[in-house]
């Protein structure tokens, strides 16, 4: 027997506007019963886990132990960009000249996260 892996659960100090962030990031809907002023919040992922959102009281205080690294439809530099533009903030710049790499970056919740190389960065010779 094994387990299946559900959801991948935030927590956060306000479920709803955070998962709004989230859905735009990810380009999926929130739950359609969720509403604003919920303390749970869920965006519907295409595949694999859900996205879940719980609001506690504690704030954030230290680095993630887990985080979600996302690799883009348009290039790295454009997503972060996008991003960016939603309320995100570069935290690390771990870009490199030749293209590899990668920007960590956190969610308006303080909450870090990776963007990395899309299929075409990938693909496209060095410099």
């Amino acid at each position: 027997m094994v387990s299946v892996l559900q959801n991948v659960a935030i927590d956060c100090s306000d479920a709803y506007q955070l998962a709004r962030f989230w859905s735009e990031v990810t380009g999926r809907p929130l739950d359609p019963d969720c509403e604003p002023g919920d303390h749970e919040t869920v965006v519907m992922l295409a595949e694999g886990p859900l996205l879940y959102f719980n609001q506690v009281p504690e704030p954030k205080t230290v680095k993630n132990r887990l985080h979600l690294c996302l690799r883009p439809e348009s290039t790295r530099d454009q997503e972060v960009e996008r991003l960016l533009a939603l309320g995100a903030t570069l935290v690390a710049d771990r870009r490199n000249q030749d293209g590899t790499g990668w920007a960590v970056l956190a969610d308006p919740e303080g909450n870090e996260f990776c963007v990395l190389r899309s299929e075409a960065d990938r693909a496209a010779p060095n410099p």
